[in-house]
């Protein structure tokens, strides 16, 4: 079995990290909020962000159709969690 570690810090691999995007987490802090990677010494935050890529996000997509944050699965951090930035966090430009 070869695990590719995203995030040595907490042992998440890329597997876990395309499931929780398959599950709705669309950007590396939604990711951070499921996993805790990424809030430790945040230098895998770039390597989230490529795995994510610019591809499709249900939760994105119900947003910007209008469904609101509450038509969103209970398994997502609460509205205004994503505002609380994780220690060590650090999302691109």
């Amino acid at each position: 079995m070869n695990r590719v570690y995203v995030c040595s810090c907490f042992g998440i691999t890329e597997k876990q990290v395309k499931e929780h995007a398959e599950a709705g987490a669309c950007t590396p802090r939604q990711i951070a909020s499921v996993s805790k990677a990424g809030t430790d010494c945040g230098s895998c935050v770039r390597r989230i962000q490529g795995i994510l890529g610019r591809g499709s996000c249900p939760r994105r997509e119900l947003l910007e159709r209008g469904g609101g944050a509450g038509a969103v699965s209970g398994e997502m951090a609460p509205v205004g969690a994503e505002a609380a930035s994780p220690g060590g966090l650090r999302e691109a430009a």
